[in-house]
């Protein structure tokens, strides 16, 4: 039986610790479904089509990855693709309070599906999406906190008077 993990994120965008929590997953699971989240209940400043590429991209060397989009309860995308675990990274005490409220939320909309959370490489712990956004706002150097990969198409992106058409 093959071993399906789902890791979750907005990826809005995929910074270098998301790719490290998705490498070391693709190293204990056979699949790895990266699973690009339209949360309505967050602002993206990327579009749904664009964080999928810019995922895309940067894991294209990872054979056992697979990225997809979804809105909606991760149960349902995990039933989808046959996931049984979704694997969070955690950086800090704080991202563990809210994770374990979601994998309660999860276990009881299916108690078939586990939660795995794995600790971020130290290296990468003060890094987030949110971060990489507020120092490419003011033309800072985001060289090392995201993959090289999108790292010209994102500081570009800023260069832009319309976010919107992103």
């Amino acid at each position: 039986m093959k071993k399906i993990a789902l890791c979750p994120g907005t990826y809005d965008p995929i910074t270098e610790g998301h790719r490290d929590v998705i490498t070391r997953c693709s190293k204990i699971f056979n699949k790895v479904i990266v699973a690009v989240s339209n949360n309505t209940r967050k602002k993206s400043l990327f579009s749904i089509g664009r964080r999928v590429r810019y995922v895309e991209r940067v894991l294209k060397e990872l054979k056992n990855t697979e990225v997809t989009s979804f809105e909606g309860l991760l149960v349902d995308i995990a039933k989808i693709h046959n996931a049984k675990v979704i694997v969070k990274g955690l950086r800090a005490i704080s991202d563990f309070e809210y994770e374990f409220q979601m994998a309660q939320i999860n276990k009881k909309l299916n108690p078939e599906l586990e939660t795995m959370f794995l600790v971020t490489n130290p290296k990468f712990a003060y890094l987030s999406s949110s971060a990489v956004k507020e120092v490419a706002r003011y033309n800072g150097c985001i060289t090392g906190l995201v993959p090289e990969e999108i790292e010209k198409d994102i500081i570009l992106s800023f260069k832009k008077s319309n976010f919107n058409l992103i």
